[in-house]
């Protein structure tokens, strides 16, 4: 991970996009009044926000289970959810 101030970003963008992109390297661009940016990888990007998805799903997952435990659930029969699906 590498920490550039906004000037020298500025004056050498396209360097530290290949390093992002080449080197799989993230890049903080440092701001004034601490109002920061993060240059990566359009992959790296995909990759934490699947990571982010996942665990929400497993999360949700969890839940579930949860309430299944607790006996917070409703038993249709396979006629009544057919019915449901032909509305």
């Amino acid at each position: 991970m590498l920490a550039v101030n906004y000037s020298t970003i500025r004056s050498k963008l396209k360097d530290y996009c290949d390093k992002a992109t080449d080197e799989n390297e993230t890049v903080i661009v440092t701001r004034k009044d601490e109002k920061n940016v993060v240059i990566m990888s359009l992959d790296k990007y995909n990759e934490i926000m699947r990571t982010a998805r996942n665990a929400e799903y497993l999360d949700m997952i969890d839940r579930s289970i949860e309430q299944v435990r607790q006996g917070k659930v409703v038993v249709k029969s396979m006629a009544e959810l057919e019915a449901l699906a032909d509305e």
